[in-house]
């Protein structure tokens, strides 16, 4: 439960990653992920922009989407999902999910299930995440022994506590580090070639390394397949020399992604021609 405080709101948008205002300035409706929350009409008009948006839906290709992405360090142990979401993206054609899950892996494929290249989170799941991860967590007092004979687990407990001041300080530095850094339009770039991969467009969740950033479907295994998001990536944001790494998750909402358009994959081909007359 997230209290009621000053900030909330601000947290919540940008964990269910959603962009409002001067963050979706001079961008196409479809790279804001518009048409996922129902705000867009493609079959009535009129309205400002009307015929490149519809044209982008039923002809064009998006190769760019605003996602809500974790700054973590390259030093800090990555969360199962992504680790689970970079053994799937480096699947071969001939690897079954089996490799992965299993005898479960054989059922999805059964049943026709294919898990999602990314993680995909709702906003509470992703704010226990950014929380374990910053060390926002206070160990219970039923953690700490009461009787006599626990001094093993007061022991471990005073272990647990030193951990955790451990992680709430590297937590806390690098908050201040990405506050610092990801700024409106800082750049996002991949050590591997040097190339820019996205865009900020949000700063930072206050308490959080949480950013929203405007990023290439390709770079992270949604689009096409000559590129793969990986788990051991390491990335630069904006004038900054320091290695990071980069946790882009799809929130809750999204539908499934079409490698070959980066939109919205539907079962039944539309009518193009059709679609466009209707405008």
């Amino acid at each position: 439960k997230f209290p009621s405080t000053p900030g909330t709101y601000s947290v919540l948008r940008r964990l269910a990653g959603i962009a409002e205002g001067n963050e979706v300035t001079s961008k196409t409706p479809l790279e804001c992920n518009q048409e996922f929350l129902n705000a867009i009409s493609f079959r009535k008009g009129c309205y400002l922009g009307q015929e490149l948006t519809a044209r982008s839906q039923f002809l064009g290709v998006i190769r760019k989407r605003i996602v809500p992405v974790m700054i973590v360090d390259t030093e800090i142990e990555v969360p199962k999902p992504w680790i689970m979401a970079s053994m799937i993206q480096d699947l071969n054609e001939e690897d079954g999910l089996e490799k992965i899950f299993g005898e479960e892996g054989k059922q999805m494929e059964l049943r026709g299930y294919i898990p999602p290249p990314l993680p995909k989170i709702s906003a509470s799941g992703a704010g226990s995440i950014v929380s374990m991860m910053m060390g926002s967590i206070a160990l219970s007092e039923d953690d700490v022994g009461s009787d006599e004979n626990s001094q093993d687990i007061v022991g471990s407990t005073e272990q647990q506590k030193e951990e955790l001041e451990q992680l709430q300080h590297s937590g806390a530095q690098l908050q201040s580090e990405i506050a610092e850094l990801a700024t409106l339009g800082s750049s996002i770039v991949d050590k591997k070639d040097g190339k820019t991969i996205g865009k900020v467009v949000s700063g930072p969740a206050p308490g959080t390394s949480l950013i929203l950033a405007q990023m290439r479907l390709d770079r992270l295994g949604l689009l096409g397949q000559k590129e793969k998001w990986s788990k051991t990536n390491k990335v630069l944001i904006g004038n900054s020399d320091k290695e990071y790494r980069f946790l882009p998750y799809l929130p809750l909402w999204w539908p499934e992604i079409d490698s070959e358009t980066g939109k919205e994959k539907i079962a039944d081909d539309l009518n193009v021609e059709d679609e466009l007359e209707s405008l």
